[in-house]
């Protein structure tokens, strides 16, 4: 009799926390396409640390479902955290952007540069009504010497599902570096 009442327990409990949850995994990506054709003075970058909004620092999405209110969506992650895949995206769209493949990213440039970047993304929002938001502030700074270059760059992309997300702020991310490629060969 306690063997089927404990039976019976497992069996309800089971079934009060329902079925287990499926996680689908997005990851931003470079730009397709062939870029810039490599000039005999390609200019050799590295793309620092870029500093992201804590509310969005999370492997799980971050979805604007009204005008204060968002929803932790742990059924749709990022693959990877955004503070290390957006430098990484930034240095790959760079690279076709300015034709050259001396663009690093990390923790540590490996070698001494002509530019460095820095962003400080200000939002980094998904929304089910808005889509896929970018806010960032930037400065370009030449190792030679030189005034830094400083900007703005602001892009809203269409997204109307959770699966656009990735695509929408990809997208997102190729226009920031084409504002850091044109700052770069100013």
């Amino acid at each position: 009799m306690r063997v089927l009442a404990a039976v019976l327990v497992s069996l309800s409990l089971a079934g009060c926390f329902g079925p287990a949850l499926k996680e689908s995994y997005f990851v931003l990506s470079a730009t397709e396409g062939a870029g810039a054709q490599p000039g005999a003075a390609s200019p050799s970058v590295y793309v620092g640390a870029v500093t992201i909004p804590e509310a969005v620092d999370r492997l799980a999405m971050v979805i604007g479902t009204g005008a204060n209110r968002v929803e932790i969506d742990d059924a749709n992650r990022w693959a990877e955290p955004l503070r290390s895949a957006i430098p990484r995206v930034l240095a790959e769209n760079l690279r076709k952007e300015l034709g050259t493949s001396s663009v690093a990213s990390g923790r540590a440039a490996s070698q001494a540069v002509d530019f460095k970047v820095a962003v400080d993304i200000q939002r980094f929002d998904s929304s089910l009504e808005s889509g896929a938001t970018l806010d960032a502030t930037w400065i370009v700074t030449p190792s030679k010497g030189g005034p830094a270059r400083t900007g703005r760059t602001v892009v809203t992309e269409p997204a109307s599902t959770r699966e656009a997300f990735a695509a929408a702020h990809s997208r997102a991310l190729a226009r920031l570096a084409r504002d850091l490629a044109e700052a770069i060969r100013r």
